[in-house]
């Protein structure tokens, strides 16, 4: 941001002192630019360590209160050489301004070099050793065109053992620092630092956070470690914060090309790709905006991207303006890591809808505080963010928008409650000087009657942040679909009209289905397995370790078949072993659409048709012999002891035949449980055993002649 500003001096103090408030590392830079000598800045006083550069420009107040600043570790650096830049602090037509540096205990800069220039009353200074702060010798110290008698003398650097590694708390070679120190030490230890020159690990100066996998030396294995931490800046924490990811032991604001961003347990992780990362995730850095032109393939579809873009002409840069048109690839956007800064605005838009679909803010890097910002845009008569729930860290700033209407309507604090972040940082909301609400209210410029008293991102039911009644589609309804309807509906928890099942049966004067489970019909339109409406009922589905077969009873819902079928419920589907074709033939039945039990069953019939069969025949001879018997012709004795013969050699043939079908039955029921899935391969092949049709076949030609022959 640098010399940057964002609104008067009054919102830049009170950005300040919200973010710094009670802070002791501060995670980036620290930037006081353009206050005055009237501003109280003695928030500043908790402040330890900064991981980026420190910047004091442009400003009125004597002595800024950063007397327990300890360490500046210049990860950033400003104009990419200078960790602590001191510049221009005067007041030009009057005599306030810097007079004290005010770095009591700053003791080590890891990073960059010093430039402290044009301080008009910098006429006091301490005599500091910068030699001695500046870890790297060839950084570069600027110090000039101060005040009068103000040059900062240079002193001899600190004198330590030899032993020691240019930091200790007494001359003896015994009174070093810990290695791990930066900015000097209280005592040997690795909690005796002023400030660690690596990692804090709750109060330790570590080289490294501990580790997520630890080697087990007895399993030989990489194992999950209990204790373990992960980087954030320079400090050990136990969980990244809400709106960073986990990148191994590293919390990040972005993942690397080579792997996305995936959520578990609640966590959202860096994964690699395995492969080419899926498109999706597009990275559109502020440095790089004047592109935007050439990154409409990588918009399209994405779902995640940074950006701050203007889409006007750029002379300079000799960029020309964008196409209004292929402004609409942001459709897709769902989420913004960053933040979201729209400075101008193509004028036939009357609204940024082309965001219609983004949904989160997470704010991992901010502008001046604001991850939302939407200046001085005439065009402007609606922000059309229809679909934004939540801004994760940050501030909204909208201001100098002359025809915006709507935006003093939207509950801005609702996009902030569900965050973490501290509420201090969550209500910073400057909306000013845009168009007055009385006019906007006579030109009927308000939220549709559907909408909530959360308000709405612009005219028409699909603008509401929240509905009265319910929505459906993202567009306000004052009904669902209850009782009305080719296509029921029920009310979510969260007001959505949701379409029921489409198994549920449509009912009249009633509702249909109490939420979008098959589970959830009043009644089936089709049929019922348990509790669920189902099309057809299973056949062939594994349940356990076994194959499931139904068939719908008379009432509508799937009932097992019984365990003897071995696949299906309908005629065509049978395949039953060499003993069920027996009786398929006697009873001319289906036997597994029968249902369950219906094996037993037929069984029993067909054992009672043989029975019937037999007392038939049994009759049939009894009445040939009293025939016979009345007979007193010699040739009849002959012919009724030559029947007599051939009837009982029938009987016996007919009763072994009946005895050894019976036995191989038997036999044959006791090795189906282990022949199931040969017999399976036996039936499908259509070998069907010959032999037992034509048995089959034949006892039932012999009853018929015997029947044929009694009633001649």
């Amino acid at each position: 941001n640098v010399l940057s500003t964002t609104g008067n001096s009054e919102i830049q103090y009170n950005l300040t002192k919200e973010m710094y408030t009670g802070c002791e590392i501060v995670m980036g830079n620290l930037e006081i630019t353009m206050m005055e000598h009237t501003r109280d800045f003695s928030f500043l006083q908790s402040i330890r360590e900064v991981t980026g550069y420190i910047l004091l420009a442009v400003n009125e107040f004597s002595r800024p209160p950063l007397d327990h600043l300890r360490v500046i570790r210049g990860t950033t650096l400003y104009e990419n050489q200078y960790a602590l830049a001191i510049m221009v602090n005067y007041q030009k037509d009057g005599q306030h301004g810097l007079q004290e540096l005010g770095l009591t205990h700053l003791t080590e800069i890891l990073e960059g070099g010093v430039k402290i220039i044009q301080n008009k009353y910098l006429s006091y200074a301490p005599k500091v050793n910068w030699l001695d702060i500046v870890k790297d010798g060839s950084a570069h110290i600027m110090i000039e065109s101060n005040g009068p008698d103000s040059e900062l003398e240079m002193m001899t650097k600190t004198v330590c053992a030899p032993q020691c590694n240019g930091r200790c708390f007494g001359r003896n070679p015994s009174e070093c620092c810990h290695i791990e120190c930066a900015g000097g030490c209280t005592g040997p230890l690795d909690t005796n630092c002023f400030a660690c020159r690596n990692f804090n690990n709750s109060g330790s100066c570590a080289p490294q956070c501990p580790q997520t996998l630890i080697y087990n030396k007895h399993t030989f294995k990489l194992e999950p470690n209990p204790n373990a931490k992960y980087q954030y800046g320079s400090i050990c924490v136990a969980q990244c914060p809400t709106n960073f990811l986990v990148d191994g032991s590293s919390c990040v604001s972005n993942c690397p090309s080579d792997k996305m961003e995936v959520e578990k347990n609640g966590v959202k992780r860096c994964e690699p790709c395995g492969g080419l990362c899926p498109k999706g995730v597009c990275l559109f850095s502020t440095e790089s905006f004047y592109a935007v032109g050439e990154v409409n393939e990588c918009f399209h579809q994405c779902i995640v991207f940074s950006c701050l873009f203007s889409p006007h002409r750029d002379d300079y840069n000799g960029v020309p303006p964008l196409d209004p048109e292929k402004l609409k690839i942001f459709n897709t956007v769902r989420e913004i890591t960053d933040m979201l800064s729209i400075q101008s605005w193509p004028e036939n838009m009357s609204d940024l809808s082309v965001f219609s679909n983004l949904q989160t803010i997470q704010g991992r890097t901010l502008y001046k505080g604001y991850s939302l910002l939407v200046m001085k845009i005439p065009s402007l008569t609606s922000l059309g963010l229809r679909s934004l729930r939540k801004i994760n860290d940050g501030g909204v700033y909208i201001k100098g928008n002359n025809n915006l209407c709507y935006h003093d309507t939207v509950n801005w604090t609702r996009l902030f409650s569900s965050s973490s972040r501290p509420q201090r940082r969550q209500k910073h909301i400057d909306i000013k000087d845009n168009r007055p609400r009385n006019q906007c209210v006579n030109e009927g410029h308000v939220c549709d009657p559907l909408c909530s008293s959360d308000g709405c991102w612009g005219p028409g039911p699909d603008q509401c942040q929240s509905c009265r009644k319910y929505s459906r589609g993202g567009t306000c309804v004052p009904d669902c679909m209850f009782l009305t309807g080719l296509r029921r509906e029920f009310a979510s928890s969260s007001g959505e009209c949701m379409p029921c099942h489409p198994e549920c049966k449509v009912q009249e004067g009633k509702e249909t289905c109490t939420g979008p489970g098959a589970d959830e019909c009043v009644a089936c339109a089709s049929l019922q397995d348990g509790p669920h409406c189902v099309s057809s009922c299973p056949e062939g589905v594994m349940g356990g370790e076994e194959v499931i077969f139904k068939y719908p009873n008379k009432q509508g819902r799937c009932e097992p078949c019984h365990v003897n079928c071995t696949q299906g419920s309908g005629r065509g589907s049978l395949f039953l072993s060499e003993y069920e074709w027996i009786f398929l033939l006697i009873s001319n039945s289906p036997l597994c659409s029968l249902g369950s039990g219906a094996m037993v069953q037929e069984l029993e019939t067909a054992l009672n048709h043989l029975v019937t069969l037999l007392g038939m025949l049994r009759l049939l001879i009894s009445q040939l012999l009293q025939f016979l018997d009345e007979a007193d012709s010699v040739m009849f004795v002959f012919i009724r002891q030559a029947t007599t013969a051939i009837v009982l050699g029938v009987i016996a043939l007919l009763f072994t035949s009946f005895s050894v079908f019976v036995l191989t039955v038997l036999y044959r029921r006791g090795l189906a449980i282990r022949r199931k899935r040969a017999m399976r391969r036996y039936m499908e092949s259509g070998a069907v055993s010959q032999s037992l049709v034509t048995l089959s076949y034949c006892y039932a030609s012999v009853c018929w002649f015997f029947t044929f022959a009694l009633r001649a």
